[in-house]
């Protein structure tokens, strides 16, 4: 009777330490990094011209999932950003677009004229997360803590630091490039912290930004300032030194911007990518030195890709070419004034493929708002290169392929994503919006912009790669599910199991 009470408190103690270390432990830190615009193949074009501590240090000690996509449509960096932090869609999470409709009123992602700029006179510091419907990971994270961890995002782009940090985030600052200094706004504080007006006189005094100007983000040493930014970030901070897990956010912009002027070939992508790779082994190396290797949790992924220039495609008598959007538009327009006889326009924007129509102009001019939208879509699906045309508020019994089905729905909110969706064929996109003529962009479903890298390292992560279809939605719950806090509060994604197991 003593062996077998003996035996069982033994066996209690045992249960209890394991689950004390099962829900007790979570890493010091949480880093998440976004590389706007890079493929998933990427990682094997670069491969051999990296370095050991960047990329390599991810791809060679951490764990890979090589067949990550983006489960919904339209690919553009706000939503990307948003749905790899809610686990969630533009269906759910209200981030429709760079640049969306509310309440009839064309709107950047995070604009909020109820603010103010924070470390400059620009207007354009007016920003916050305002417009987004759903948690973060570093919301909920806060939550969990009773808001004692530390939540901060860093990016050249607003909107790249902004919705990854989420509402209750601490801070989250981007650039200014008019003046070359970080900015925030008062959502976040009332006046920069020392250390980053600080910062920002070493940024201005640096010659090689001031030489770059307000163009900046077309040169690789924008992707070494956010990183200085970053790391100044992490020591000033104190980040993952605290009694509780904090979050860093970090996005490297640059890519984006020189991939829709100089595409996704030649000397200038290519030294964009090597020479993050650089940046990425000091980040580490500063990670490793204040919160140790080990100690902290870190992922790697993109908020879309980005096809190949479509001139570079036909020279290699491969399919693609340019969607003309305006004209498009125009034909449109002129197709249902021959049908219904009116004199004004029933479009009030064409955003990321898709058109918003003027209901209110509509119901003015005495016209049938099914029998325009009708109209349109019918026009749309004889134009050349269309490969689908969907009507939103019917996409559900259209006879679609069900991907484009399913996609088309997960990036509908009817609210804010307007009411036709036109898909073009594999290698078209929208030309003149965003690209040059040697250069791309992004938005669609294929996997030249579906298709993303996502790495994991550090914390629990043991090294490996998977092949298994994941989606940019499961990035949140995994890491959630690592830090056993709940699911950011719209996530649709899950767990991914090679990780958290």
């Amino acid at each position: 009777m003593k062996r077998f009470f003996i035996l069982t408190t033994l066996l209690a103690c045992t249960l209890t330490t394991f689950a004390q270390a099962f829900f007790g432990e979570r890493p010091k830190l949480v880093v998440g990094i976004v590389v706007d615009q890079m493929r998933w193949d990427y990682l094997s074009r670069y491969y051999d011209r990296l370095g050991t501590d960047g990329y390599r240090r991810l791809i060679e000690q951490g764990y890979s999932c090589n067949n990550c996509l983006i489960n919904y449509i339209p690919t553009v960096t706000a939503i990307g950003h948003t749905s790899i932090y809610t686990g969630s869609t533009p269906a759910f999470h209200g981030i429709c677009g760079n640049n969306f409709m509310i309440d009839g009123r064309k709107t950047y992602c995070t604009q909020d004229d109820s603010v103010q700029t924070v470390g400059s006179d620009l207007p354009r510091g007016k920003e916050s997360p305002r417009n987004l419907l759903a948690s973060t990971i570093g919301d909920q994270l806060r939550l969990h803590t009773d808001f004692r961890s530390k939540v901060i995002g860093v990016s050249y782009k607003d909107r790249a630091a902004i919705l990854p940090a989420g509402r209750s985030a601490n801070a989250a600052y981007w650039i200014d490039t008019k003046h070359s200094c970080f900015i925030t706004s008062t959502w976040y504080m009332e006046e920069l912290p020392q250390w980053v007006k600080d910062f920002n006189a070493r940024m201005v005094k640096n010659k090689e930004v001031q030489k770059v100007g307000d163009q900046i983000g077309y040169y690789p040493i924008c992707g070494t300032v956010t990183t200085d930014m970053a790391i100044a970030v992490l020591q000033n901070e104190r980040l993952g030194l605290g009694t509780e897990t904090d979050m860093l956010c970090i996005s490297y912009s640059q890519t984006d911007v020189i991939g829709h002027k100089w595409g996704t070939r030649g000397e200038h992508t290519d030294e964009a990518y090597l020479t993050l790779d650089r940046d990425l082994a000091r980040l580490f190396r500063a990670l490793d030195e204040q919160v140790g290797q080990g100690n902290y949790l870190l992922f790697l992924t993109a908020d879309h890709g980005g096809a190949h220039n479509w001139r570079f495609m036909q020279e290699h008598s491969l399919n693609g070419g340019p969607w003309q959007s305006e004209e498009t538009l125009q034909g449109a327009e002129a197709y249902v004034a021959q049908h219904l006889g009116n004199s004004k326009p029933v479009i009030a924007r064409n955003l990321d493929c898709r058109y918003f129509l003027d209901r209110q102009g509509i119901k003015e001019q005495g016209l049938d708002y099914q029998r325009v939208k009708d109209l349109i879509i019918e026009y749309l699906r004889q134009v050349p290169n269309a490969a689908f045309v969907v009507d939103y508020e019917r996409a559900a019994t259209q006879s679609l392929p069900p991907i484009i089905r399913e996609r088309a729905l997960m990036g509908y909110n009817y609210r804010r994503s307007g009411d036709i969706l036109y898909i073009p064929e594999p290698g078209y996109y929208e030309y003149g919006t965003w690209s040059s003529p040697v250069g791309t962009t992004h938005g669609e479903w294929n996997p030249y912009d579906a298709h993303i890298p996502l790495l994991f390292y550090g914390w629990k992560v043991g090294h490996g790669a998977t092949s298994r279809e994941v989606h940019i939605t499961d990035i949140a719950p995994t890491i959630c599910q690592l830090l056993h806090i709940q699911q950011p509060n719209a996530c649709v994604g899950e767990p991914i199991t090679e990780i958290t197991k």
